[in-house]
């Protein structure tokens, strides 16, 4: 059997990393050095001290909402806890790196308001690209619009195209490109790179290549960055040998390209069935991975030697991981279960979660799903119940993705019941998170008309009920169950009416059936 190619999803992904970090790098390296050596001074103060202890804290609040961020800090003041701004910098750079975008805003917020920080035109951008992924467009706007002139530079400027580019505004994004163009604050290839992504977003890969010539007519140097959007527009056309000349060109250009570029290059290879290939440009990714890159190349490595096939080469990048860093997070964790599940071992999954279950330090529900799928796939029900049951057993929650899995299952095989025990979880869910599909309500409702189960029927309208999507089709449905069974009730005309549905023709008709039936 071939091993399973990557998804274009998984070089997606890898751009959005690649626009995010490419981003922060800008903001932070745009910092004036003395201000970068402090924060270098006050990291390695802060191990000594209680930066560290602080950040733990921070970190430890999960998917906590808002004002948690402030009540520890506050807290942290009162117990007279030392604070520096560059420590605090350093806390939202952190949080922002795990996508912990609203604690992150949250702690800047704190900072100007409580502590009266001034911000600096680095922090302006990034604070604008946080209110962006935390508050919307229009947040993001009016901050960029109340900045003082001297602010309105080509960081707060870059900041705002990226959330433009993120929204697919187009129009928006080119007016600005425009307008940055006009300032002549537009000279580096983030921007240019940043449009590049919109128009790949918009499936314009036309748009794509001439932003390539224009950045030649400009005079701007494509970086690692370009490189990744150039390639995958090309392989979305199939264009392998433009790839291979694309590269042949930055080499020429003397543009160093980073791991992520390799990672890029193996999927679009895997894609194209091109193993020997792909594992070398892995080879060539490994060798470029610095000190300073943390997991995300390995978690990267490991997803793509499954999608080779190499099950030797994901545990040897297994044992690099455990190696190289003191902790393995819960992502690493889950990358490897994803990793042998693309490779069908289910043994080796399980070694995997329980040293997972054995080490971690906050409990992730997606690892349990991930298990669960697992077990799924080869048709251990059983033991997808008892690992649900365990996880349950220790405190564990469900979410959307549990009940999913498990529902999406039992309809497969055709345990209507069992299903229906998971879409009354489902709507359990905080902010009914859960979602059923027409395709799914259909097959519900006939399995409940076809087997006469009037009381199947009742329950699954009621949870229809709770999450909002009850209608005159779920009545006429619950209706002819009723019928089928030769059950009648005296309190559904009123239940529709309460649920604010018109009695049509065909309701009425039903509810004439069920009532010459009582007499």
């Amino acid at each position: 059997m071939a091993p399973p190619a990557p998804s274009a999803g998984v070089r997606l992904l890898l751009l959005r990393r690649l626009l995010s970090t490419a981003t922060e790098a800008a903001e932070e390296a745009a910092a004036p050095t003395a201000a970068a050596t402090a924060t270098a001074t006050a990291a390695k103060a802060g191990k000594k001290g209680g930066s560290l202890a602080l950040y733990r804290r921070l970190s430890a609040l999960g998917r906590s909402g808002e004002g948690s961020v402030s009540r520890v800090l506050n807290k942290w003041v009162r117990e007279g806890g030392a604070l520096r701004v560059e420590d605090l910098v350093k806390h939202v750079k952190e949080l922002r790196k795990y996508k912990r975008h609203a604690h992150a805003l949250e702690l800047m917020d704190w900072m100007v308001h409580a502590r009266g920080m001034n911000m600096s035109h680095t922090n302006h951008a990034i604070r604008l690209d946080l209110i962006y992924k935390v508050r919307g467009l229009e947040a993001a706007e009016a901050y960029f619009a109340g900045l003082p002139d001297p602010a309105k530079n080509h960081r707060t400027y870059g900041a705002l195209l990226n959330c433009y580019c993120s929204a697919k505004m187009e129009e928006k994004a080119t007016d600005l490109y425009n307008k940055m163009g006009e300032l002549g604050i537009y000279s580096s290839a983030l921007g240019i790179s940043n449009l590049m992504s919109l128009y790949m977003k918009l499936g314009r890969h036309g748009k794509v290549d001439s932003l390539f010539e224009e950045m030649k007519v400009k005079n701007v140097k494509p970086n690692n960055l370009t490189c990744c959007i150039l390639m995958t527009s090309y392989a979305s056309s199939n264009k392998i040998d433009a790839i291979e000349e694309l590269l042949k060109e930055m080499a020429e250009k003397d543009v160093t390209l980073g791991w992520s570029a390799y990672s890029t290059l193996a999927s679009i290879y895997l894609n194209a069935g091109l193993v020997e290939k792909a594992e070398s440009a892995l080879k060539k990714l490994e060798g470029l991975v610095g000190a300073d890159d943390g997991r995300a190349p390995f978690d990267f490595l490991m997803s793509l030697y499954a999608s080779a096939g190499n099950l030797s080469e994901v545990n040897r990048v297994w044992d690099v991981i455990k190696v190289k860093f003191s902790k393995v997070t819960n992502i690493s964790y889950l990358g490897m279960l994803q990793a042998l599940y693309k490779l069908n071992d289910i043994d080796r999954m399980k070694q995997i979660y329980v040293d997972w279950e054995s080490n971690y330090e906050t409990y992730d529900v997606r690892l349990t799903n991930m298990m669960i799928r697992g077990h799924m796939k080869f048709d251990m029900t059983e033991e997808a119940e008892a690992l649900w049951e365990k996880a349950k057993e220790k405190g564990a929650e469900f979410d959307s993705k549990t009940c999913e899995l498990f529902l999406d299952h039992y309809m497969g095989k055709g345990g209507m019941t069992l299903a229906l025990n998971w879409v009354e979880n489902m709507i359990k869910l905080p902010n009914k998170a859960g979602k059923l599909d027409q395709d799914k309500i259909h097959e519900f409702q006939k399995y409940f008309e076809e087997h006469k189960d009037a009381d199947g029927a009742e329950r699954f309208c009621n949870c229809l009920r709770t999450l909002g999507c009850i209608d005159g089709k779920a009545y006429e449905s619950l209706l002819r169950t009723y019928l089928a069974a030769g059950k009648k009730s005296r309190s559904l005309r009123q239940q529709i009416k309460d649920d604010k549905i018109e009695i049509c023709y065909d309701i009425g008709k039903l509810l004439k059936r069920m009532d010459d039936k009582g007499r």
